[in-house]
């Protein structure tokens, strides 16, 4: 008999760790090519990774939970056969590329505030996740400290959250949930301190208290849920917001694609919706103001080269997840659609590979598929925009034509851009959001697809 290293495969661009969720399979059991071992997660794809072999599985490395790196082995299979042998299971086959950083003409390439320190980890004899690493290096966690800090996980590993807690009771912030949250601001300067003005700041001392009674229920955030509110709150604060609207005629659209969607089916078996109209409209809109297709390192700003549009999805959960159309500016309306419905349809079903959440360079969301006329997104970093189309609603509209001003029913639509205030001023972010809509206002209701 011969021992099998299942390593964890390569799963896209940019993925280099994955937690892992639920093991499927038990020590001891038997196994059949292509059967599911285990469930892992990367920041918000599951993905099931399927054994290359057949055998028994005799050792499981890492639990649930705990945070593997790709190309560790992660389990054995006991196989027929006289030699040991290591491969990756199939689960992708794109190499990890390490996005390269371009000087931006004009842009001092100065150091961040923020920029951070390099700690040589290989010091020390624990083991730490690059996302530890990660986030120790942001907040100039020194390797001293970092090694006396208790871990929770697996023979005492250190994981996120252990050291987000940290950090949290380091600066006197510490983030408590239990039935009764108490948030408390930092207590007022001493009156002596007052006295020789010392502070120049008056300091509230507030007190934020969450009250549970006996017929509420608590509800424990889920994994996916936990990463998009760390997300969010990212942010808001890493990026000032600003919000721009247009409201749309979007008439001949509208009419458009109730004249073509029943012969479109037919032809392509294939719904074509609003959405990748949207998206053909946003990519040329990006062509025309480039600044908007950028990204921010400290006092670096790095202008895409491709424009690769994400799109908001709702899950069955509740939940949202981003997929990204690659390359939308390449693609005509029937290559759009039909990438629209396969990322959508995947998404709702769990079946997106972690590299199609990667790479986005701008986020469109559809706040009109809830009924909603209009929205305040929030940017999805590092891009430095993200616009939001609303409920297309028939208005009574004043039209300019040559006979006079007339009032005629028409399909109007609110567009609402946020972008990142650092570098993106409220006049390229008006332009360029009334750029989308006038793609939208003239869409020729004689187009062929």
């Amino acid at each position: 008999m011969a021992q099998y290293e299942l390593l964890l495969p390569k799963m896209g661009e940019s993925v280099a760790e994955a937690t892992v969720i639920k093991w499927v399979k038990q020590p001891g059991d038997s196994i059949d090519l292509d059967d599911t071992i285990l469930e892992i997660a990367t920041d918000k794809v599951d993905s099931e990774v399927p054994s290359p072999v057949a055998g028994k599985l005799v050792k499981q490395l890492f639990a649930a939970d705990e945070v593997a790196q790709v190309g560790d082995v992660i389990a054995i299979i006991e196989t027929e056969g006289g030699e040991t042998s290591t491969a990756q299971a199939p689960v992708a086959e794109k190499p990890i590329v390490e996005e390269k950083i371009e000087n931006i003409p004009g842009i001092a390439q100065l150091p961040s505030e923020n920029t951070p320190v390099a700690t040589d980890f290989s010091a020390s004899d624990r083991f730490y996740s690059p996302l530890v690493k990660s986030i120790a290096a942001q907040e100039n966690i020194s390797l001293a400290e970092l090694d006396a800090i208790k871990g929770s996980g697996a023979d005492g590993r250190l994981n996120k959250d252990d050291l987000l807690d940290y950090i949290a009771n380091k600066t006197g912030t510490s983030p408590i949930l239990t039935k009764t949250v108490t948030l408390t601001a930092p207590a007022p300067p001493t009156s002596q301190a007052a006295e020789n003005k010392v502070s120049s700041a008056p300091v509230v001392n507030k007190t934020s208290t969450t009250s549970v009674s006996g017929g509420d229920e608590i509800i424990e955030m889920d994994r996916m849920r936990k990463l998009i509110a760390d997300h969010m709150v990212m942010s808001k604060t890493t990026s000032p917001h600003v919000t721009s609207f247009v409201e749309a005629d979007v008439t001949n659209m509208v009419l458009w694609r109730n004249k073509v969607k029943n012969s479109f089916e037919k032809r392509e078996n294939e719904k074509i919706t609003f959405t990748p109209i949207f998206v053909e409209a946003v990519a040329k809109a990006i062509k025309d103001f480039p600044m908007i297709n950028v990204s921010v390192n400290g006092t670096q700003i790095i202008k895409k080269r491709d424009i690769n549009i994400g799109m908001a999805a709702a899950l069955p959960s509740g939940n949202l997840i981003v997929p990204v159309i690659r390359n939308a500016d390449q693609l005509n309306l029937v290559g759009l659609t039909k990438a629209v419905n396969d990322l959508a349809a995947r998404a709702r079903n769990s079946k997106l590979k972690p590299d199609e959440t990667q790479g986005g360079t701008f986020t469109l969301t559809n706040v009109g598929s809830f009924g909603n006329v209009m929205g305040t997104p929030i940017i999805n970093q590092p891009q430095v925009a993200i616009l939001a189309v609303g409920a297309i609603k028939k208005k009574p509209a004043v039209l300019e034509t040559e006979h006079g001003d007339v009032i005629a029913i028409r399909h109007m639509m609110f567009l609402s851009l946020s972008y990142d205030h650092r570098v993106v001023d409220g006049s390229l972010g008006g332009m360029f959001v009334r750029r989308v809509a006038d793609y939208l206002e003239s869409w020729d209701l004689n187009r062929e697809i």
